[in-house]
């Protein structure tokens, strides 16, 4: 069972990382030159991802059809903490894209720094849905 649940897992972190590699490669310019990828310190959620996971609310359509999974957004975080865009790039449906959005939005992070600095950076956030 072990040996399954790496699997997954490693699964999982792969197609995360492919899944930034693409989103990172089909922005415009003008977003590469405002927002880092990558910076010496990332972005980090304020109260972290279980307060993130508070503030979500189920969308009724994905609770009516049982639907569950995980959706992967980008946040365009400035340098003050605060969520300028957010981007999805893989997305679920039934409403939960929308949710993450919305979240996301209104969320604090602590910024990101590069180099002592606060800089704008770029961050990637999956999150799950499931029914309990």
């Amino acid at each position: 069972m072990k040996t399954k649940q790496l699997l997954t897992y490693a699964y999982t972190i792969a197609l995360f990382i492919l899944l930034s590699t693409l989103a990172f490669s089909q922005n415009t310019p003008s977003e590469d030159a405002q927002y880092l990828a990558f910076a010496t310190q990332m972005p980090e959620l304020v109260g972290g991802m279980p307060d993130l996971v508070k503030k979500i609310k189920y969308p009724t359509v994905a609770k009516q059809t049982n639907l569950e999974g995980k959706v992967f957004a980008m946040a365009f975080v400035d340098e003050k903490g605060n969520v300028d865009k957010v981007k999805i790039i893989k997305g679920l449906g039934g409403g939960c894209d929308e949710e993450v959005e919305r979240v996301l939005t209104i969320s604090k992070f602590k910024p990101g720094q590069h180099e002592g600095k606060p800089v704008k950076v770029k961050t990637t956030i999956s999150v799950v849905f499931k029914i309990k």
